[in-house]
């Protein structure tokens, strides 16, 4: 009797872990594609960025040409899945979407086109909001590789071959102050 009692406790264990590590793992997914879905409305946003920007800047195609190349890279490791890709092109954009709107410092009729202040408003609030999701899916990552670590969890884990996940991480440039002044003369 006591046998089976121990036996029911531990297959009870077993499933409850197992179910546990199989909603982490989905949160890990979940956040990935929230992640996802901001990307695409920020690349749905940014070629009408680029065509507004595009009739007052013709002698900047070079700016313009680095925010294309980098939206290029994002959609290309977003439909990959490829997370360290992910951030290297994340950097990218960064740095090009700062040049373009230093840029446009330079275009008063530029600067006071309202579907540029309302592209730059809705890509400068999808920044934000990226921002946001790559904190949470971090979490989520962090509480997967914590759980597939830690003992007993570590057996069930092992079991069911569930594996860590990567983090986004920052490249070595968005951690960099940024030289405002070099960008306004640009």
């Amino acid at each position: 009797m006591i046998f089976w009692v121990i036996v029911a406790v531990v297959a009870v264990y077993f499933v409850m872990t197992y179910n546990s590590l199989v909603s982490i793992k989905s949160n890990v997914e979940k956040a990935w594609a929230n992640i996802d879905v901001l990307l695409k409305q920020r690349n749905d946003e940014l070629p009408k960025l680029i065509d507004t920007c595009k009739a007052y800047m013709t002698h900047e195609a070079q700016t313009l040409e680095k925010v294309i190349q980098a939206r290029m890279g994002i959609d290309a490791a977003r439909q990959m899945h490829d997370v360290a890709g992910l951030s290297k092109a994340e950097s990218a954009l960064s740095s090009s979407l700062g040049g373009l709107f230093a840029v446009a410092e330079n275009y008063p009729d530029l600067k006071a086109d309202q579907t540029f202040i309302n592209l730059q408003q809705r890509i400068t609030g999808l920044e934000n909001q990226i921002a946001d999701r790559r904190e949470f899916y971090n979490d989520s990552v962090n509480n997967n590789n914590v759980r597939i670590k830690q003992f007993p969890d570590v057996i069930v884990a092992g079991l069911f071959n569930f594996e860590r996940a990567e983090m986004l991480k920052f490249s070595h440039a968005e951690l960099e102050d940024v030289d405002v002044s070099a960008r306004f003369k640009s």
